[in-house]
């Protein structure tokens, strides 16, 4: 039990080192060509569609742009698709360590829904396919001529789903999943049609064929979904770290309101970029609609301490509350720890339990058992700096009492 505890929480924090590195490089490339695309400057004479001229790192760069291809195929030709797959496939293993394996902590809220664990993944698995499914219908209908209401309609998927996950999820799985959701679109918009349409393009090439314009015409409306949604995708991965955000009666809708936010951001830089204007306006909207966010963000977060104590135990916390050695640890939790965790803190400036975790309760701990093994037992990390003085013996009982569970 102790062993595979450390070697899983390890598992989780080298997927999510994965994850942060490639998506930075897929955020990164995305951004730059957006940019770059914008930017070109297409008053110049000759074939390309837009040049530009570039310096960094001591050298200058040249660089032209094609609308649909080239007279001649060039030997060397650089794809960029695995800083998308990549991102994508390390979330989707990061999802399945922190909200399947650990899902009895993190993904089903018993209180919104009552439903097994594999039901819960099932729902998990299965939406994202779904997503996919519908937003590429619209896209593929008439619709697909009408960006403006494409993307409209986009969002109404997008706030439906996060509105549907937090009726059966956690507050911390529905951000997440939602999250998932967008990305797997982000994602699947390279795999199913962008890159196939460049590799009709090159094929037509290498044929003597001239390519048909409209390939590239739809992989630039889904390069441009994706462009708008990063920004919120970002914002939904971190969520995780801050209750306000996750934790509130208002989730759903502070979800709905980032993905506004990442419109007018993207919007200003798109539109600088272009050298088509300077919207400030879309700072002003943006600081309104997070000013909006902070005011949903302080609804009533927890139900009362009495209702909590009524719950029955799970079968997962029961397995932790019978092993030998809970009283003690219980009470050391109690002692050095729920004065900040709780529904109603005590400790002075911290309004919310951090992180949304809860220790007052008998269910509290036996649920967050691993964690506070983790981050009380084997390390340090929790009181923070100390700050409640727990003793080497309390941490050794904690540790005692989560090693009892395997024994």
């Amino acid at each position: 039990m102790f062993e595979f505890a450390v070697f899983w929480d390890w598992m989780a924090f080298a997927v999510r080192w994965l994850h942060v590195i490639t998506a930075i490089a897929w955020i990164g490339s995305s951004f730059y060509f957006i940019a770059l695309d914008l930017g070109l400057n297409r008053n110049i004479p000759g074939p390309a569609d837009g040049e530009e001229w570039q310096v960094h790192g001591g050298g200058f760069y040249h660089i032209q742009k094609y609308l649909v291809a080239p007279e001649r195929m060039p030997d060397h030709l650089t794809w960029f698709k695995w800083e998308s797959y990549a991102t994508w496939l390390s979330g989707a293993g990061l999802l399945m360590i922190v909200y399947w394996v650990g899902g009895e902590l993190y993904l089903i809220d018993a209180e919104k829904a009552d439903l097994a664990l594999w039901q819960g993944i099932a729902i998990s698995a299965v939406s994202l396919t779904v997503g996919w499914l519908i937003y590429d219908f619209l896209c593929k209908s008439g619709l697909g001529e009408r960006p403006t209401l494409l993307m409209v309609l986009l969002f109404v998927l997008l706030v439906a789903m996060g509105w549907g996950y937090n009726q059966i999820f956690t507050g911390r799985a529905m951000m997440l999943h939602l999250g998932a959701f967008t990305a797997t679109i982000m994602t699947a918009n390279v795999f199913f049609i962008i890159m196939p349409n460049q590799r009709i393009v090159v094929d037509d090439l290498k044929n003597g064929r001239t390519p048909d314009p409209k390939y590239g015409k739809i992989a630039k409306l889904r390069s441009t979904h994706n462009n708008y949604l990063t920004l919120p995708v970002v914002f939904l991965m971190l969520s995780n770290h801050y209750p306000l955000a996750f934790a509130t009666e208002y989730n759903w809708i502070i979800a709905a309101l980032v993905f506004l936010m990442g419109v007018t951001i993207r919007h200003y830089f798109n539109t600088h970029h272009a050298r088509a204007g300077d919207p400030t306006w879309t700072w002003l909207v943006t600081a309104l609609l997070f000013i909006a966010i902070m005011w949903l963000s302080t609804a009533p977060m927890y139900k009362p301490l009495e209702e909590a104590e009524a719950q029955p135990l799970t079968p997962y916390e029961q397995k932790f509350a019978a092993a030998e050695g809970f009283e003690e640890a219980h009470d050391v939790v109690l002692g050095r720890c729920s004065m900040c965790h709780a529904r109603e803190p005590v400790w002075e400036g911290i309004q919310w339990a951090p992180k949304g975790v809860l220790l007052e309760t008998e269910g509290d701990i036996a649920r967050n058992a691993k964690q506070i093994y983790l981050q009380s037992g084997v390390s340090h990390a929790m009181p923070p700096a100390n700050v409640t003085y727990m003793e080497p013996e309390d941490r050794e009982a904690i540790i005692r009492w989560f090693r009892n569970v395997g024994s």
